[in-house]
């Protein structure tokens, strides 16, 4: 895209976000792929890569499920498939199917099924019976559950067809897991496995054609049903019975046998008994589908978890098993369940009775539970995802024998990211959330030849804190990494860099960082612990003894006021979610008071001198912008002008000019003289009412004092800073479509004033434009060159409102085409772009 002789384009380089916090929100496709619902948008991440690819616009309300087709089940029927399928579903009962074409690796919005659900989505599964043709049921808060038949195209550029089968209102009581299966014995039936929120499994059948009827009732749990699955056929001999398996809250898993009796024609004889062993089952209810009968017995009872078991799932067939032979339905269940664990279940080989073989996650701290269990479909790597948010995944890397090692998988935050801000040298950028976590995203250099480039990991989660943050600051000037943020209370708090940070980002980097031995000698603090009830977070200092404590009455049990010891050490390679949650904080080294509301925002002047503070008000006094010097953090001024809360704030390039933006409509520019080391010197040069509704955003131009405001009046405009001290506009952009929420502007050529403005929308959207500015003969400005020069693919944006853009910062800013801008916002994710600018 060009304008006025610029030409930018703009790549994704890094998604980072967290797993919506539900049962049945991820699947592992056929594809390889994993899905999963990140807010509103429906995020698909690659396991080997341990990388996000992208999100998938589309849905209005957050994303409940997600449902590969075909999925991780029947990937030995998805051999050298052109396209792959993906079902998605939302709070808003809203059900979108999505294709992705193999060849060229792009997504698009198939269609948005009719008929939706009127309340949120709570499960979806499926059937497929052949490479074009699949069943698929969906299950709703509203008290019913949708079958539904899809015929895929079997050329490029065909149209999907759906049809809805049946509609079953199952009553007052939502029903949260269903399974699909075949009824054995070549019926043509299909059965239709549905739980919920009593203690019963109900089983409808039905023909291929729809109508689905109840069948029968079974009774074996005792708390609510949460987690079923049909296996494939079982070979033994001839294809007479199939297996379900059900989890509970009672915390048993179930396994149960369907098994064909006959036709209602000759009942007499047909039905054998196998021979009495220590696995026979217990009779169950016998029901009739079409003119066939069908017994249900109680195969195994599998006690292990200690908690709600929330799902369990048959290992996928094995994709290598021979077309002639037919697949291979292994005997084997993973199991995954609020008590931290997952776990792989399989028949002993000499008494048939079910035993728990491998058992994974029961040392992790920092998981309180797991929602679901997923195989790979080559079932060599399971994949967990738990109640923070966070995946952990294990892989078998054993030859003759199990090893189940962990791996790494991407995180992020699972609440909305309020703050985004960088290193003073680029190094990595740190971001700040509701999910009350502050997280470092760093580039890992690769040593391995075949990779391209360095990849992006989270490398440490600094603060680990009590109330939501709302925003974050880097301390620019020499010395130790700092920073300063500010969460739901009145008190802002400043961190530094322990020493295990510090050689972690020595490996990552895998060069002379900025921060060179003889410094890093200086820095006494290993690392931090967090305390058991408080909200800071105490020191590790590097020549502490390790105390090991005797409380014979604990068993080794976490209870309220033993938090383990944090063991900080400088990793070698990204960190997993255990070693994050714990072992990466920073201490905090002091508390900033004298705000009288919760902390809003925050911003460091780029000497390093000077931290700027605000906090949510509703009165001149409170909305105060509280200044602190950095190294003594002591109050060193408090600029009153606004009257209500102060959504941001900047200082102007050479720190000669402070900049703050409020929910008042006005912005204010105040004058900054620095007398000496300890005093300073301020005063308002202007304010000014400057849009119609909320200013949000505000940023400076790095080669003067001109600035840039953005408001919900969709409008961005740009004001310069007259020698006299007075500010003049100099241009209104063009309207955006909507709220104005971010805004970032980033030098390209000093000779010719010229710059990038990113623009963050309310709706997602990002836009970048091209500004060059005029000067007379006093340098001063007399008028401004706007051109958009690109608007991103809403495949590439936020489906939220984007919260804060942050351009990378660089060495040098003088003329540099290749640029790096940062992103985060209420859809949870923090992003990264590389923009090239010729």
């Amino acid at each position: 895209m060009s304008v006025n002789g610029s030409k930018a384009e703009v790549k994704s380089l890094f998604i980072a976000a967290g797993c919506n916090r539900i049962v049945n929100n991820v699947s592992w496709g056929a594809s390889d792929l994993v899905s999963f619902g990140a807010q509103n948008a429906v995020a698909l991440f690659c396991p080997k890569l341990a990388q996000i690819l992208t999100t998938l616009p589309g849905h209005k309300a957050a994303v409940n499920c997600t449902h590969w087709l075909p999925s991780n089940k029947f990937a030995f029927k998805a051999k050298h498939l052109e396209r792959h399928y993906l079902l998605s579903g939302d709070a808003d009962g809203t059900i979108i199917l999505w294709e992705l074409s193999v060849a060229d690796n792009k997504w698009r919005l198939v269609l948005q099924l009719p008929q939706s659900h009127k309340k949120g989505v709570t499960c979806i599964t499926s059937f497929i019976v052949s490479q074009s043709d699949a069943i698929f049921a969906t299950s709703s808060s509203d008290g019913t559950v949708c079958v539904w038949d899809a015929v895929f195209p079997t050329t490029s550029g065909g149209e999907c067809k759906l049809t809805c089968l049946e509609t079953l209102i199952v009553g007052s009581r939502p029903m949260v897991t269903l399974s699909l299966a075949q009824l054995p014995g070549n019926t043509g039936l299909i059965a239709l496995a549905m739980g919920g929120l009593d203690n019963k499994i109900y089983l409808y059948c039905g023909e291929r054609t729809g109508k689905f009827v109840r069948a029968c009732e079974v009774k074996g749990h005792t708390d609510w049903i949460r987690s079923l699955d049909f296996s494939l056929p079982i070979f033994s001999g001839e294809l007479d019975s199939i297996l379900l398996v059900s989890s509970s809250q009672d915390k048993g898993i179930r396994i149960w046998k369907l098994t064909l009796r006959g036709s209602l024609a000759n009942t007499e004889g047909t039905h054998k008994r196998g021979e009495i062993s220590l696995a026979s089952y217990i009779e169950g209810p016998v029901f009739v589908a079409g003119s066939f009968s069908y017994q249900i017995s109680l195969e195994s009872l599998l006690i292990g978890h200690e908690d709600w078991v929330y799902s369990v799932q048959w290992q996928p067939p094995s994709v290598a098993a021979e077309e002639e032979v037919g697949f291979h339905q292994p005997q084997s269940i993973l199991s995954a369940s609020m008590d931290k664990t997952m776990m792989i279940w399989q028949p002993e080989r000499k008494t048939g009775i079910w035993m728990n073989v491998v058992t994974v996650g029961e040392l992790s701290h920092c998981a309180l539970g797991f929602y679901g269990g997923h195989w790979s479909p080559d079932a060599r790597s399971i994949l967990a995802h738990g109640y923070g948010g966070s995946f952990h995944m294990w892989k078998n890397i054993g030859v003759s024998s199990d090893n189940w090692q962990p791996q790494k998988v991407p995180s992020g935050h699972f609440a909305p990211v309020t703050d985004i801000t960088w290193a003073r040298c680029g190094e990595y950028m740190l971001s700040v959330s509701h999910d009350q976590t502050t997280r470092i995203f760093a580039p890992w250099h690769n040593q391995d030849p075949q990779s391209n480039g360095d990849s992006w990991h989270e490398i440490a989660r600094p603060q680990v804190h009590g109330h939501d943050i709302n925003c974050a600051a880097i301390i620019q000037g020499k010395g130790n990494h700092r920073f300063v943020s500010g969460a739901e209370e009145k008190v802002a708090r400043v961190f530094e860099a322990p020493l295990s940070f510090l050689k972690t980002l020595h490996h990552a980097t895998s060069e002379k960082s900025s921060f060179p031995e003889d410094v890093q000698a200086d820095v006494q603090v290993l690392g931090a612990n967090m305390s058991a009830l408080g909200l800071s977070q105490k020191p590790i200092y590097v020549n502490a003894t390790h105390e090991v404590q005797d409380n014979p009455g604990n068993d080794g049990l976490d209870t309220l006021e033993s938090v383990p010891d944090a063991v900080p050490v400088a990793l070698t390679e990204p960190p997993i979610e255990d070693q994050l949650a714990w072992h990466t904080l920073w201490p905090e080294s002091h508390k900033l008071y004298g705000h009288g509301n919760e902390l809003f925002s925050v911003c460091c002047d780029h000497e390093g001198k000077l931290v700027a503070s605000s906090c949510k008000a509703q009165s001149a006094t409170v909305a105060e912008i509280w200044l602190w010097q950095v190294g003594s953090w002591k109050a060193v001024g408090r600029l009153q002008s606004h009257s209500l809360t102060v959504t941001q704030m900047e200082f102007s390039h050479d720190d000669n000019l402070l900049l703050a933006v409020s929910r008042d409509r006005q912005f204010s520019v105040f004058k900054i003289n620095r007398r000496g080391t300890d005093e300073i010197d301020y005063n308002l040069i202007d304010r000014r009412e400057a849009h119609k509704r909320i200013i949000w955003a505000c940023s400076w131009n790095p080669f003067g004092h001109e600035f840039a405001t953005g408001s919900r009046d969709k409008t961005v405009k740009i004001w310069g800073v007259e020698k006299t001290s007075s500010v003049k506009q100099l241009l209104t952009l063009p309207p955006f479509s909507s709220s104005v929420n971010a805004l970032s502007w980033v030098g390209l050529e000093r000779q010719r004033n010229h710059g990038l403005l990113a623009v963050g929308l309310e709706t997602g959207l990002l836009q970048i434009w091209s500004l060059q500015l005029e000067r007379g003969d006093d340098s001063i400005p007399t008028g401004v060159t706007a051109a958009p020069i690109i608007r991103l693919d809403p495949f590439m944006c936020h489906v939220s409102a984007v919260n804060r853009l942050a351009w990378r910062n660089r060495e040098n800013n003088e003329n540099c085409t290749s640029l790096q801008l940062a992103s985060c916002g209420a859809d949870n994710c923090v992003r990264l772009y590389k923009v090239t600018v010729d």
